[in-house]
């Protein structure tokens, strides 16, 4: 989880000389290539002044195909940015008419390879950027396209927050749409339980405003992904932010077992849902070293006594834990906890019921063995193994949806998450967090946690996870659903988790 920041000096494209969205005289004209490309200029044609197609080697273009993990890129033949949610429905009639594969990207921070990127037509949501304040309704309206940084700091002078994402570079459309844990997660929920209407593009142009009155859509894309359609707008329940205190400690490797110690008893005793705490587990082979992270975070100006008290008792090589605005604190994460010169990231959840020690053991040793293991590989490789204690009660706050298939009960989401440099490793790492995860899921089980069936949190699970694992007994009605308001499989040309 925050292991990487992508640094990109350059990307290599195709050239595009001479017919300015043709391929240059040393490439061959694919038939396939020949087809995307016809696909881009069928777009042009019916599209709005409101938007615009762009290639190779344009900047636009650059921009509309970044994403925050290079794993997950790739080379479209031309990026579309569309203005009007009317043309997001032009443009989806002409990629069901020509059966072109396409990729939606809202922030561009999903990490699985294609699910929002592709070798045919990039959708970028990026004009989709309206951050509104309804005072009246109590709601926030959103724009797919922004991320959270930027939603933080336009609501940063007007007093209210919305339930969204806990790091910088996360989108708004990804994390809203998998779930959305957040770091008012334990008294409002996840993002998805906040979300009061979606403006949606359906995968037939049709676009609609979707309430908990349409029962299956509601369901659906409450947790759904993108295998309905695509959002333009969510509208967002806002609550009262004032002041918080929180920021990131950095425990060196010596305090390991205190570290883990506190984060446990903090797992076990903290009843306050202001309270939240992320601790981690980061090995960075660049200098064979282990740190512990924590970050910290209370929703008022201090916390009472004894939440954070054995934590703080540690030393640290770094502490901002202080007094401040919420949006101080949040972009404040970002420049401390991503390491330069990776550019390559996956991820892998590992849902449990509870954080013992033998667990937390087992986890610590997964990131350290696992680490040093790619680190002979890679030497820029780092990994993280995070720990993400909430309150019991996180799904109470919301009715039936896609995610989470079972709310009798919270999950602790916890996660791996790999950086490294060179493409060639991106099958073994593959492999080294699917293992890590699976030790980590065999130690609670054989414990005594009965977590054989509890459901993979979507924004984390690697790109082959089945959906099973996911939506459990949910899968048959998101299948039936998603039949019924995509009968030709229009969504299904897009990358991502398929019903």
């Amino acid at each position: 989880m925050f292991c990487q920041a992508v640094s990109i000096g350059f990307l290599v494209f195709v050239s595009f000389a001479g017919l300015s969205n043709g391929l240059s005289d040393t490439e061959e004209l694919t038939s396939t290539t020949l087809a995307y490309l016809s696909t881009c200029k069928a777009i042009s044609a019916v599209i709005s002044d409101a938007s615009d197609v762009y290639y190779p080697p344009s900047s636009q273009y650059a921009a509309d195909i970044l994403h925050w993990s290079v794993a997950s890129m790739a080379n479209s033949t031309c990026s579309v940015e569309p203005g009007t949610p009317e043309d997001v429905g032009k443009i989806l009639r002409v990629l069901a008419s020509t059966r072109t594969p396409f990729g939606v990207k809202g922030g561009g921070h999903s990490t699985n390879p294609g699910f929002s990127s592709t070798l045919g037509v990039q959708i970028s949501l990026s004009r989709f950027s309206e951050v509104i304040v309804n005072a009246a309704s109590g709601t926030v309206d959103i724009g797919p396209g922004l991320t959270w940084d930027a939603v933080y700091n336009a609501l940063a002078s007007t007093g209210v927050t919305v339930v969204g994402g806990r790091i910088p570079g996360v989108g708004v459309a990804g994390l809203t749409l998998g779930g959305g844990y957040s770091w008012i997660t334990s008294q409002h929920g996840l993002a998805l339980d906040n979300v009061q209407a979606y403006e949606l593009v359906l995968p037939n142009g049709t676009v609609t405003t979707v309430t908990e009155t349409e029962a299956d859509l509601w369901f659906g894309l409450r947790g759904g992904l993108n295998n309905f359609g695509v959002v333009t707008k969510f509208t967002l329940k806002s609550y009262p932010q004032a002041e918080i205190w929180g920021g990131v400690l950095i425990i060196a490797e010596e305090y390991a077992q205190a570290f883990s110690l506190a984060a446990i008893d903090y797992a076990a005793r903290n009843t306050d849902t202001k309270a939240a705490l992320i601790p981690s587990f980061n090995y960075l082979a660049a200098n064979d070293t282990l740190l512990m992270t924590a970050l910290i975070f209370y929703d008022g100006p201090s916390p009472p006594p004894g939440i954070y008290d054995e934590l703080l008792a540690i030393p640290a090589v770094t502490n901002t834990v202080a007094t401040g605005s919420f949006v101080d604190f949040f972009l404040s994460i970002g420049p401390l906890l991503t390491p330069d010169g990776i550019s390559r990231d996956f991820y892998s959840g590992v849902p449990v019921f509870t954080y013992t020690p033998a667990l937390v053991s087992v986890l610590l040793n997964e990131t350290t063995f696992w680490g040093k293991y790619l680190g002979t590989l890679d030497p820029s490789a780092s990994i993280t193994g995070a720990l993400e204690p909430y309150d019991s009660g996180i799904f109470s706050h919301g009715s039936a949806s896609a995610y989470p298939p079972d709310r009798s009960r919270a999950l602790l989401p916890s996660n791996f998450g790999v950086g490294w440099s060179n493409s060639a490793l991106d099958s073994v790492v593959h492999d080294v967090i699917k293992q890590a995860s699976q030790t980590v899921h065999l130690a609670a089980i054989a414990e005594g946690q009965h977590i054989e069936n509890a459901a993979q949190y979507p924004n984390y699970a690697l790109f082959d996870t089945p959906l099973d694992q996911m939506y459990g007994a949910n899968v048959p009605r998101l299948r039936a659903i998603k039949s019924h308001y995509d009968p030709e499989n229009v969504m299904g040309l897009a990358g991502g988790f398929k019903f």
